[in-house]
């Protein structure tokens, strides 16, 4: 039985009026974004079909506002059309809309795509793109304007694995961005499987059917345009699972950026950076290879921030439907297993999600918590998209000197509420105005652009912090809001198969100023940048702050 393609841009949830005020208005359209995603169903389930397609969400032309990158998937078996293959690359006309461009370069893949990492790796001060894909990566250097080049063979970074999330990230604090690239598993259509749901049709496969996890890949960055495999002499070859999602941080806080890997149905991996391009792997020993039960769960997107307010970033992995997220508490040397204390159980269970972010939506200085949804199996024919799934909001408190999450409604913070098989989310301000916007991509459908409407009613404030005239990957930003010390990352790459805007962005209620603004440094050096109104973005650059002695 063929299944068919959806492409609208949304379904939608039918109900009654909210009883509470949605967050965000859908404008995809209105705002000029017109691609629609291909997975190249035809009849016969082949499990790449199901991961959806990436997205970044970045300054790609230098105006100080965020472009749009959205990827495509196609056919895993053929080369299809550019009407049905192609990336395609939007650039903010600065008020929010876009206009679709058709010759940057940055549209032909010729691959199955998968996700995008985004990061200055020559420090020109233009965002360069690395695009995953079944087969053979591709990086695209920006020539300036949001023109673009592919340079994959000269910079020798064309993993030919199933390629999935990815970062930029400065890992030997030599001043250029390294590569890290996860991969998912040993794939191709002669070693499809047929899986069956329960009414007896064929339906998508997990991977534990295959049982070929990959290994991921380290690349260092030469300094001359070129790249170099290091993944042996580091040691990320000694564990390896269904890599899906990525994220870098310094979980230990000695100055050097650690890497964590969600694994599907297996046990998660946690890079702890030792210097020198050197990595040990101690997710066992950090408590966050598993849940509390002793369960390796189906990581698939993963989202870090300091949600305590503590100085040192925690962990959020979203898993497959009937388990819960795990959020992994950071206690200095090891993480807890706070998942049931931070209110995500129950909601977090009802579906299947992939892109995550821990971003504060409504500006009122708290990290509030945005899963988008979708199934990967099916258990008996379903007229349109079957695997479709509202997404969740959650909104962020503190109370009683302790944080959690509580659920939004309308759900997905959207009235009427959507429903689509999403799978990629960056975020970032599109139209400037202060508030955290979403892109949600979406299997075989339009994405969604969730305009905030809420965050208004607060203030705000953000920082651009700069190094070698680029962003300053894997930096931290602390700041004082009343008596408080709040701690964000420069971390465009997270959330699952996406980049997001790497300004640092602050709620901050109904307060005006923050002081003791302070940025540390990838490496460990820190300075002391003041105090700064509310309402503005500020650039933080590297020496030009008074350097805090140890």
């Amino acid at each position: 039985m063929k299944w068919p393609i959806v492409i609208s841009a949304s379904l939608l949830i039918s109900g009654c009026a909210p009883s509470e005020i949605p967050w965000f208005k859908e404008e995809t359209q209105i705002r000029g974004i017109d691609f629609v995603h291909h997975s190249g169903f035809d009849g016969r389930p082949l499990m790449p079909e199901m991961m959806g397609g990436g997205v970044a969400l970045v300054d790609l032309d230098g105006d100080d506002d965020l472009d749009l990158y959205l990827v495509q998937s196609g056919r895993v078996d053929e080369v299809l059309p550019s009407e049905f293959s192609a990336n395609q690359l939007y650039l903010n006309r600065g008020d929010g809309y876009f206009d679709r461009q058709e010759n940057s370069g940055a549209e032909d893949n010729e691959g199955y795509g998968m996700g995008v990492a985004a990061g200055d790796y020559d420090n020109d001060g233009d965002i360069d793109l690395y695009v995953t894909n079944l087969g053979e990566n591709k990086l695209l250097q920006n020539n300036g304007a949001g023109q673009f080049s592919n340079v994959t063979d000269i910079a020798g970074v064309g993993d030919q694995s199933w390629g999935t999330a990815a970062t930029f990230l400065d890992l030997d604090a030599d001043g250029d961005l390294d590569l890290f690239v996860v991969n998912y598993l040993h794939w191709s259509k002669n070693i499809e499987q047929d899986c069956y749901g329960k009414a007896f049709f064929i339906t998508y496969c997990g991977p534990t059917v295959y049982d070929a996890p990959a290994m991921d890949t380290l690349y260092r960055n030469n300094g001359d345009g070129t790249f170099t495999d290091i993944t042996k002499e580091a040691g990320i070859n000694v564990a390896f699972g269904n890599g899906l999602g990525t994220v870098g941080a310094d979980f230990n806080k000695d100055g050097l950026i650690d890497l964590f890997v969600a694994n599907d149905t297996l046990v998660n991996q946690l890079w702890i950076n030792q210097g020198d391009l050197k990595f040990t792997e101690e997710c066992l020993l950090w408590s966050c290879a598993m849940d509390s039960n002793g369960i390796a769960k189906a990581g698939m997107g993963v989202a870090s921030a300091d949600v305590d307010d503590d100085a040192d970033p925690d962990l959020l992995v979203v898993n497959l439907v009937r388990q819960s997220d795990s959020f992994f508490r950071n206690e200095g040397s090891y993480f807890f297993d706070a998942t049931s204390l931070m209110g995500i159980v129950p909601v977090s269970m009802r579906h299947t999600r992939f892109g995550v972010t821990l971003t504060d939506l409504d500006n009122d200085s708290r990290l509030d918590l945005y899963e988008v949804n979708g199934k990967v199996e099916m258990q008996e024919p379903a007229e349109g998209d079957g695997f479709a799934e509202p997404n969740a909001l959650l909104k962020g408190v503190l109370k009683d000197g302790r944080v959690s999450f509580s659920e939004v409604k309308p759900q997905g913070g959207v009235y009427p509420s959507l429903k689509h098989t999403s799978r990629g989310l960056a975020v970032g301000d599109v139209d400037n105005d202060g508030s955290i916007d979403l892109l949600i991509t979406n299997r075989d459908a339009a994405p969604y652009l969730l305009i905030n409407t809420i965050a208004d009613k607060n203030n705000w404030v953000r920082f651009k912090v700069i190094t070698n005239s680029r962003d300053a990957y894997g930096a931290t930003v602390s700041i004082k809001l009343d008596a408080v010390q709040m701690n964000r990352d420069v971390q465009p790459s997270a959330s699952y198969l996406a980049s997001s805007d790497p300004r640092v962005h602050f709620g901050l209620g109904k307060s005006t100023s923050v002081k003791d603004v302070r940025v540390i440094w990838p490496g460990g050096n820190e300075e002391i940048f003041g105090d700064y109104a509310a309402g503005e973005t500020y650039n933080l650059v590297q020496g030009l702050g008074d350097s805090v002695s140890e």
